[in-house]
């Protein structure tokens, strides 16, 4: 049997999603590991970018920042924002990930502040390119840790919309059609969204965790779909590569 932990396994189910040829806006950390995985595994032609304008790269290492040389190593572009949000606005990136503090049942997302705008609890980076990405690309995706602190009834700020307040929400506030939340990825399964609510719903749940013990550490009630199947473990190329290749210091991995 082969050992893994939780952030391999994240990581790995991110990077299958991403298809050959598709075009993916990252940021670092675990979405970076899961574009560089997919690059070096099952999809060479995948065209990543970043924030700062890093176009096409073929990334030698983990860049450290949006901003980081590395991010535009043998790419097609060294350009800027502007140049990368406009590209979101065409309609020609695919995928984008996101995170934040807070997610509700519609995927959007909190990035700005926990409790009250004016006296926050806590105060987060902010929104960044955050809101370009999940306005304007194709499907959002989000890798967090899946406790109920994260997964709340109603985010305190909404930073990034997903389907705001449920189907036609999107549209209604000038969205474009068929945009939005693609797939939740935790450490205990793996969430899409319900066609016709806009709800999120448990697709895959990760070995050894239950159902019950997803929505006891989601703070909504959480849909699942008639046939729940098992995430598929990382094979076995998938953390050789991750390991040696993605992250061979273990500044992510090395977490889980």
């Amino acid at each position: 049997m082969i050992k893994y932990n939780a952030m391999e396994l994240m990581i790995c189910v991110a990077a299958r999603l991403l298809e050959d040829g598709a075009t993916v806006a990252v940021g670092t950390g675990g979405p970076c590991a899961a574009a560089m995985l997919a690059q070096k595994t099952h999809a060479p032609n995948l065209y990543i970018m970043f924030e700062a304008g890093g176009m096409a790269p073929q990334l030698p290492s983990m860049p450290i920042s949006v901003g980081d040389s590395r991010t535009a190593y043998r790419g097609l572009m060294a350009t800027g924002m502007c140049d990368v949000m406009e590209a979101c606005q065409r309609g020609v990136v695919d995928y984008a990930f996101l995170g934040g503090g807070q997610i509700d049942a519609y995927g959007n997302l909190n990035s700005t502040v926990i409790g009250a705008y004016d006296q926050p609890k806590v105060r987060f980076p902010g929104s960044g390119g955050a809101n370009d990405f999940a306005s304007f690309c194709w499907h959002t995706l989000v890798m967090t840790q899946h406790d109920a602190r994260r997964f709340v009834e109603q985010v305190d700020f909404l930073t990034s919309p997903g389907y705001l307040t449920g189907p036609g929400a999107r549209e209604e506030a000038g969205l474009p059609k068929g945009t939005g939340p693609y797939r939740v990825i935790t450490d205990l399964a793996v969430m899409g969204f319900d066609e016709e609510t806009k709800r999120m719903q448990v697709e895959y749940l990760h070995p050894g965790v239950s159902f019950e013990q997803v929505q006891k550490n989601t703070g909504f009630e959480i849909l699942q779909v008639n046939d729940v199947r098992e995430t598929e473990p990382p094979r076995q190329n998938e953390l050789r590569v991750l390991r040696e290749e993605v992250d061979p210091h273990h500044y992510l991995i090395g977490r889980g």
